[in-house]
């Protein structure tokens, strides 16, 4: 564990995203889906990036990536191993991408090309950021990658089609090809999404043990505190485009201080927990083009004040390596609260 990460430490974290603000002019109207987003990962450590769908959530990694096109606008500050990448032109973006930074996308089947063989979409990766590469050795290099990713025979599967691999398999290519340059960040979107519980399982322990063998800074995104438990060193809650919450782990599941997060946790089923235990979140997001005042959960929450509507609050410590964005963090940290 990493807990520490983040907040003061001298290490520059592999990934560091300060200010980040997404916004796409529709017409007249101005949407801004990400509104100052900041957050780090350091090398050796994942983060979860935590919140509902329309949260920001991916759309702040597709701007890290440098991945927002036009009408979109990303402004503030990324940073990939200190490099400040925003404004890179796009020849510059495609050499950096893959070799530094690399996304595993939610949907495998979007992602790869469904009339090439995978061990030649794998070599393809390979090559692509090393011109010198033999195609031969990009081949053995391919073969060993689906072997390490749990696609075996790899020599065999490697003449498959995507369309002969299962859910599962498909995203273990799509984490083949992520890794196979070697990046120092590790971005993996939803990467359990519309798998089985036991598929889901083999992938997140397929993720840590990459992220340990090869000290990889993993952003993991996903809307499943589930997910978050077994992998995560840190949470980092967007609601609304906004950071509202983040700290280590462990933190966050004994005394979450947002209610936003403690709704989102009191939503994650349990063996043993009573049939109908389950709390929905009353309501709804607000629309990414509505313009609010103060808190964008107020109107959702139970123990909204007629200050929360009246001004954003900023994030602030609540414990040690602890922060959220709420004005009664301490009391429902503390316990004496309850949403």
């Amino acid at each position: 564990m990493n807990a520490a990460a983040g907040f003061g430490d001298d290490l520059q974290p592999a990934l560091q995203v300060t200010g980040l603000t997404v916004e796409f002019t529709l017409g007249r109207a101005v949407v801004r889906a990400v509104a100052g987003a900041s957050f780090s990962v350091q090398r050796g450590e994942t983060v979860a990036l935590v919140g509902e769908s329309g949260s920001g959530k991916t759309l702040s990694a597709l701007a890290a990536m440098g991945l927002v096109d036009p009408p979109g606008r990303v402004s503030g500050a990324v940073r990939i191993d200190g490099q400040a990448v925003l404004g890179l032109r796009e020849d510059e973006w495609r050499t950096l991408r893959g070799r530094k930074v690399a996304m595993v996308f939610q949907d495998p089947m979007t992602s790869l090309n469904p009339a090439h063989r995978i061990g030649r979409q794998v070599a393809e990766a390979i090559r692509v950021h090393d011109a010198g590469v033999s195609r031969r050795d990009a081949r053995d290099r391919a073969f060993a990658l689906l072997e390490r990713v749990g696609i075996a025979p790899a020599a065999a599967r490697a003449r498959d089609y995507p369309h002969q691999l299962s859910g599962g398999q498909r995203q273990r290519v799509m984490i083949a090809m992520a890794i196979a340059n070697q990046p120092d960040v590790l971005i993996a979107d939803e990467p359990t999404t519309a798998l089985d519980v036991t598929t889901q399982a083999q992938v997140l322990d397929l993720l840590r043990d990459l992220q340990r063998e090869m000290g990889l800074a993993l952003l993991l995104i996903t809307h499943d505190f589930g997910v978050v438990a077994g992998i995560a060193d840190r949470v980092v809650v967007m609601y609304a485009g906004r950071v509202v919450e983040e700290g280590p782990v462990d933190a966050i599941f004994a005394s979450a201080a947002h209610p936003y997060t403690r709704a989102l946790l009191a939503s994650v089923p349990t063996v043993g927990a009573a049939r109908g235990g389950l709390r929905a979140i009353v309501g709804a997001p607000p629309n990414p083009g509505e313009i609010v005042a103060g808190c964008a959960f107020a109107p959702r929450c139970p123990l909204a004040e007629d200050r929360c509507v009246a001004q954003v609050p900023e994030l602030r410590p609540v414990a040690e390596h602890q922060r959220a964005a709420c004005v009664l963090a301490d009391q429902i940290a503390a316990g004496r609260l309850s949403p």
